[in-house]
């Protein structure tokens, strides 16, 4: 998720006081997003081994092509793939090793360095996204059904 976007914090559950029992309604929502979640993520994991790359170098394209001009500072990939900065770099040379990824020195700043997606990078990125939306829709009922009686359950403070 990007860091300009932001989770809303403030709802509270019913019966979350302690000793007061949760609606049963919570338990069977909160495994239906699981079951969605793990439905998916199951789904993921084979079309990424099929593609020979790990979910976390996925996740670092998907922030790559998402970040302003397809381009990010490593902090910035550091920081939204919720790593140290020496392990974005050890991830940023194995993307780089498969031709996936490319650094470039920042026209700003000279001592920063950017990365981008090579050709090959979008061109991958690109077939596993239209795969991953797939198989997210293919769990949109059960994920908004469960979210939905969530919803209902949670108070807005």
């Amino acid at each position: 998720m990007p860091s300009s976007v932001r989770v809303k914090s403030a709802v509270s559950v019913s019966g979350t006081t302690p000793g007061d029992p949760l609606d049963p309604g919570v338990f069977s929502g909160l495994a239906g997003v699981r079951l969605a979640m793990r439905r998916f993520l199951a789904s993921s994991e084979i079309e990424l081994s099929r593609a020979g790359i790990t979910s976390q170098q996925y996740q670092a394209l998907l922030v790559i092509k998402a970040a302003q001009q397809n381009r990010i500072r490593m902090r910035g990939l550091a920081d939204e793939m919720l790593m140290q900065h020496n392990s974005a770099v050890q991830l940023v040379d194995r993307l780089e090793a498969a031709g996936l990824v490319e650094r470039a020195p920042s026209p700003i700043d000279k001592r920063s360095v950017l990365v981008g997606l090579t050709a090959l990078g979008e061109t991958v990125l690109d077939a596993l996204a239209r795969k991953h939306l797939v198989a997210m829709l293919a769990n949109e009922p059960l994920l908004a059904e469960s979210l939905t009686r969530l919803r209902e359950l949670a108070q807005t403070r």
